[in-house]
């Protein structure tokens, strides 16, 4: 674990948990795409940064879920480097607090307030077209998470972020985070059709070709959108539904899953009713989802 892969003369990436990109700027600069889950995460980059004689510029964070920015605030205090990520990943990575409230749907108790949910914060700023490396390009990524974005970079390699989930994890877990359902799906199908010389996703294997891990993920979400509806088949409440899942795909519940995994969820159901899917109606003072006449 986080050793440095080279893909490239110019490219690497370090293992870990979610991928780390490292980038050559020149002979001696470098910068990342993304920083790992704390700073632990940060120490051991800094070693393989120190090793190689080179200066860290900038990190370039993909969004700003906590184990792809849990690195940046030890990196930044010990390297001087620049911190930027994407629209409202910019707000999250400047403050944390957001992830573990957004999930929870409240002020998260502290069951949900730790590394893992919660990085600690740093000084980002907005990524633009004017503080992008040159010879980069950022690639809109969205569904995932909010503005979460990739990077094409020197030689046609394609870092890839979170849009996609490998097989095994999909086949382990069944339910993958997912914040926007419909856009999670368009950016797969365009994924799905992109070229590049090497893709790097953050949670799979390196590959020449991502349209068939991308076909995979699609044909997951259909999966459990179709699980949604017949669960709906009478009006049913949101406790419930998460339940019958986690019985389907034989989960089990804690505190983080229940953020997580509810979430997801919730999302797929505000989906499917403004896809003309889904109603709800109010019955005893309790919200309940119920499929559609066709």
């Amino acid at each position: 674990m986080y050793e440095l892969v080279q893909l490239t003369d110019k490219c690497f990436y370090i293992q870990s948990p979610a991928k780390i990109g490292l980038v050559k700027l020149s002979e001696n600069e470098v910068c990342l795409i993304d920083s790992g889950n704390d700073k632990e995460a940060g120490r051991k980059i800094r070693r393989i940064l120190d090793s190689n004689n080179w200066k860290l510029k900038a990190i370039y964070n993909t969004h700003s879920n906590a184990d792809h920015i849990g690195g940046n605030r030890y990196l930044q205090n010990n390297t001087g480097c620049e911190i930027y990520a994407p629209g409202i990943e910019c707000d999250f990575t400047r403050h944390t607090l957001l992830e573990p409230s957004f999930l929870y749907g409240g002020y998260p108790c502290k069951d949900l307030r730790h590394k893992f949910l919660m990085a600690q914060e740093s000084d980002c700023k907005c990524l633009t077209d004017e503080n992008i490396p040159k010879g980069f390009e950022a690639i809109e990524l969205k569904g995932h998470f909010f503005d979460m974005v990739g990077f094409r970079v020197y030689d046609d390699v394609v870092f890839l972020a979170d849009c996609l989930s490998s097989r095994e994890t999909l086949d382990k877990y069944g339910i993958g985070f997912i914040y926007d359902v419909g856009e999670y799906l368009n950016t797969l199908e365009r994924v799905k059709d992109m070229k590049a010389k090497i893709f790097v996703p953050a949670h799979a294997e390196v590959t020449e070709d991502i349209k068939e891990l991308a076909q995979y993920n699609i044909d997951k979400v259909c999966e459990i959108s179709d699980k949604i509806q017949s669960i709906c088949g009478e009006p049913v409440c949101f406790e419930a539904i998460l339940k019958r899942l986690f019985d389907q795909y034989s989960l089990v519940m804690s505190f983080e899953q229940y953020a997580l995994a509810g979430s997801t969820v919730r999302s797929y159901l505000a989906w499917l009713k403004d896809m003309g899917k889904l109603d709800v109606i109010f019955e005893d003072n309790m919200l309940l989802w119920v499929k559609r006449a066709s």
